[in-house]
């Protein structure tokens, strides 16, 4: 098992996966709760947005709505890739595997940010 830190908790990381970019993980639940709550908040101002745009409000009222809502969408990736990144690099058991890894945490890179 290995160490792994992610929004601040330390935890056990057990049996992670990197495969094809895929990490199957149990998230403790103080973990999963932030990411959730993270993803409400966003949800919400999406409503929020919707609901302006019914109600023909102001163009730049709603597009600061929407900077808001791409601002807290962005910080929940982030929290989301530095999780798949350590998780991945922290798993490794040989060179093979670490650079496999690695190959694969580029990928997921290059995807995000385009």
């Amino acid at each position: 098992m290995r160490q792994a830190l992610n929004l601040g908790v330390a935890r056990q990381v057990e049996n992670v996966k990197c495969f094809a970019m895929k990490v199957k993980l149990i998230r403790p639940g103080l973990e999963k709760r932030a990411l959730v709550v993270r993803l409400r908040r966003i949800k919400g101002q999406i409503e929020g947005i919707e609901k302006m745009v019914e109600a023909d409000a102001d163009c730049s009222d709603v597009l600061m709505q929407v900077v808001s809502a791409r601002r807290a969408l962005k910080s929940f990736s982030e929290k989301v890739i530095e999780f798949h990144m350590r998780a991945c690099l922290e798993s490794t058991t040989s060179r093979s595997e670490g650079r496999h890894n690695l190959r694969s945490l580029l990928t997921v890179l290059e995807r995000y940010a385009v």
